[in-house]
Order: C-alpha cells, then sequence, then structure tokens
C-alpha cells in the first residue's frame, strides 16, 4: 500500500533502540527523513547509521524530552538538516516499577515526566510549523497499561495521560489538517522485555491465553505507527489503537 509519506520528515522521539528504533526504521523505509531522537546520542547515532545502510535518509539528534531548551537546539537542528517535521512520534518513556507505598517521588516524577511532559514539549515545539502547512501527524506510544497495572501507577498514569492528551489535540488541530492519535502496545519482544527474568513465562502465557497466541513483536507497532502517520489514516484522528493480541 502506498502510504503517501515519502519525502517528509519524522521525529521520533526515545529511538536509540526498543520500539523506537524499530519505528524510525519503519517510517525510512517509507521514504521518510528520520530524525532518530535520544538522550543517548550515541545510540540514536548507530541506530541512523543503520538506517543509511539500508539505503535510507536517517541522522541521530541529542534530545531530553523533559528540557525545553534542549527539545528547541534538536528541532533547530532537524531544520537545519532536513526542515520542520511533518511527523512526530512522541515515544519516549520507561518504566520504574514499584508498588505506591515503596515509590519514590523521584520515581513517579522520572518517568511522568518523560512520558507526558516529553509530549507536551515536543508537540508544543513541533505545531507551529504543521499549523503553516496545514499537514501533520502526531503519534504518541502510550501502553495497554493506561488501563491499570499493579505496581506500575506512575508508568499507568503517564500512559493514560497522553490519551487525554491526544484527544485534545486532536480536537485543537483537526482543522488545521493535523491528525493525533495513540497506540496501545501490549507485551512486545524487546531487548528489554528478554532481559526481564519472568521473560519465559511472559511468552508461554502469551501463548496460553492470548487470542493471537504470541508475544508481539517491534514490527506490530511500527506497522500501525507507519499507518497513522500516513496520507491514508488521514480521517482518523483522537484515536488510540490497542496493538495487544487482544489482551485488554
Amino acid at each position: 500500500m502506498e502510504l503517501g509519506i515519502e519525502g517528509k520528515t519524522a521525529l521520533v522521539t526515545g529511538a536509540a533502540g526498543g520500539l523506537g528504533a524499530a519505528i524510525a526504521e519503519a517510517l525510512a523505509a517509507q521514504g521518510v527523513v528520520v530524525a532518530v531522537a535520544d538522550i543517548r546520542l550515541d545510540l540514536a547515532g548507530s541506530v541512523a547509521g543503520r538506517i543509511r545502510a539500508m539505503g535510507h535518509r536517517a541522522f541521530g539528534v541529542a534530545m531530553d524530552v523533559t528540557d525545553a531548551s534542549s527539545v528547541d537546539g534538536a528541532f533547530q537542528e532537524i531544520e537545519d538538516q532536513a526542515g520542520s517535521p511533518d511527523i512526530l512520534i512522541n515515544n519516549a518513556g520507561f518504566t520504574r516499577d514499584n508498588r505506591i507505598g515503596k515509590m519514590p517521588e523521584s520515581d513517579w516524577d522520572a518517568v511522568v515526566d518523560v512520558v507526558l511532559k516529553g509530549a507536551y514539549l515536543c508537540t508544543k515545539r513541533a505545531l507551529p510549523a504543521m499549523v503553516a502547512r496545514e499537514w501533520g501527524r502526531i503519534v504518541s506510544i502510550s501502553s495497554r497499561a493506561h488501563l491499570g497495572n499493579p505496581g506500575q501507577a506512575n508508568y499507568s498514569a503517564a500512559k493514560a495521560g497522553l490519551l487525554g492528551f491526544t484527544r485534545a489535540m486532536a480536537l485543537e488541530n483537526g482543522r488545521f489538517g493535523i491528525t493525533a492519535n495513540a497506540i496501545a502496545p501490549g507485551i512486545i519482544d524487546t531487548a528489554a522485555v528478554r532481559q526481564l527474568p519472568h521473560y519465559e513465562r511472559i511468552v508461554e502465557n502469551a501463548k496460553a491465553t492470548l487470542p493471537i497466541r504470541r508475544i508481539g513483536c517491534p514490527q506490530d507497532i511500527s506497522d500501525a505507527v507507519s499507518f497513522l502517520a500516513s496520507e491514508r489514516a488521514s480521517y482518523i484522528t483522537g484515536e488510540v489503537l490497542h496493538v495487544t493480541g487482544g489482551r485488554y
């Protein structure tokens, strides 16, 4: 299917590995120029180099999504190299799990700031150029955890907040040809998940209980992102797409 985004510029945050890297690769394969952004510039540069080795266009950029000056500096660099992003993927996020009674305030702040403040700062910075050209795609990576997970109050709250943020952006900016959607992945077979001590139990549980009897793979998410970022999804906005194998 022709997605109609060849030649567009995309910014993918938290793209030094995992889902972010897979999303960056998928968009680049569609002919998009991809800014691979992460607080770890060396790893972002490695992902961008791998994409270029495949014959596509990408470059790494350093960005701390919780710091407005860092976000602005990264956007300036992207604009200098490839023009203002047409597509913004708010992917940056991580977990620091604990029961609420044992959760340090710093762990609450760290997770919520990266997921929610990061999406706010990046979207705010990306919107003026999108409005001016009357075209834009904002896709935020939420999680099935938005429904609530024990031991993940910070992560669940942040990912649920992304859904409200997404719907607000859809309502505010639809008249400018800008769509805003979210994807809620289930358990995905990333390096971080494979390092969990109970990884094998996760895989066996997925095979035994999910309607689609397997754990998800990064391409399941990157394919969904590519569609929502495309011309084919121009009448879809304010939605959350669960990519979970049927797990709710």
